[in-house]
């Protein structure tokens, strides 16, 4: 009997084993990973959040405002040796492509934006001019500055050849009121100079163009230094900065960009060039 139900029980199981599995006819569906829409937060969640999200934006902002005013003070303001040149360039092509002038308040540097305006100071007597920055240099041992001649003698290095100096970059509407007040402590004016030439055709032509575009008509000042002479084309004198603006926007129009402000003695007919 024992023998007979063993029988029987191997038989089934070998049916089982061989015969076909039953499987679902479901399809598998894979967990959704991705687009999930979280739990609603509740309204102090949503502000609690929202608080933290705008005290990082404004730290961030903070840190960033801090991390770019160092580098800006930096560039903005330099110490240094400057010293100046004159004769051997006077008529010569500075690299802003104008004729450079010793007798003009110019410097040459070798990183500033050019052209632009700097307010020098000499460290030893605390005199300070404003000069503009029209030239690449200087290139001699550690100098930092090269200052037209007349820009070197207001601030009494002409002697010494050179000096210890602060450089401070300035935007031109703030060189404007500067260069007012001390052309009015020497009886002078301050001017809008748009070109200058070692030929008085061009000058010529330059002014002609300018009066041909209802813009005020320009003087033409010769500055004669050995046997070089500039002409100088120049619109003035300049009282506001609402009106140098206003200039600089018009002749922008008819392509004349490179512009500076100078400061002249007072024009009289004598030193007009006419042709």
């Amino acid at each position: 009997m024992n023998k007979f139900i063993l029988a029987i029980l191997i038989t089934t199981l070998s049916g089982c084993s061989t015969g076909p599995i039953k499987t679902t006819n479901m399809a598998f569906q894979p967990p959704i990973l991705i687009n999930q829409t979280p739990p609603a937060l509740a309204s102090h969640q949503i502000r609690q959040h929202s608080i933290l999200r705008m005290n990082n934006r404004n730290a961030s902002n903070e840190i960033a405002e801090q991390e770019s005013l160092l580098p800006r003070i930096v560039r903005n303001i330099k110490q240094g040796v400057a010293s100046w040149y004159g004769p051997g360039f006077h008529g010569k092509k500075t690299a802003t492509g104008e004729i450079f002038d010793m007798n003009a308040m110019t410097a040459a540097h070798k990183t500033l934006p050019i052209p632009s305006y700097a307010q020098v100071t000499n460290l030893e007597n605390h005199r300070s001019i404003i000069v503009r920055i029209n030239d690449r240099g200087p290139y001699v041992g550690n100098r930092e500055l090269d200052l037209s001649y007349a820009a070197a003698k207001t601030l009494d290095m002409e002697q010494d050849g050179t000096g210890a100096v602060e450089i401070k970059v300035i935007s031109d509407s703030q060189a404007l009121p500067q260069l007012q007040q001390s052309a009015a402590t020497q009886e002078k004016n301050v001017y809008l100079q748009v070109g200058s030439f070692g030929s008085a055709k061009k000058a010529m032509k330059l002014k002609n163009k300018i009066a041909a575009n209802n813009l005020p008509e320009p003087d033409i000042r010769s500055s004669t230094y050995k046997k070089s002479t500039l002409y100088k084309v120049q619109i003035g004198p300049i009282n506001s900065t609402a009106k140098a603006n206003q200039l600089n926007e018009q002749l922008a129009e008819i392509g004349i960009t490179d512009t500076q402000f100078v400061t002249e003695s007072k024009q009289s007919e004598s030193s007009r060039v006419t042709m």
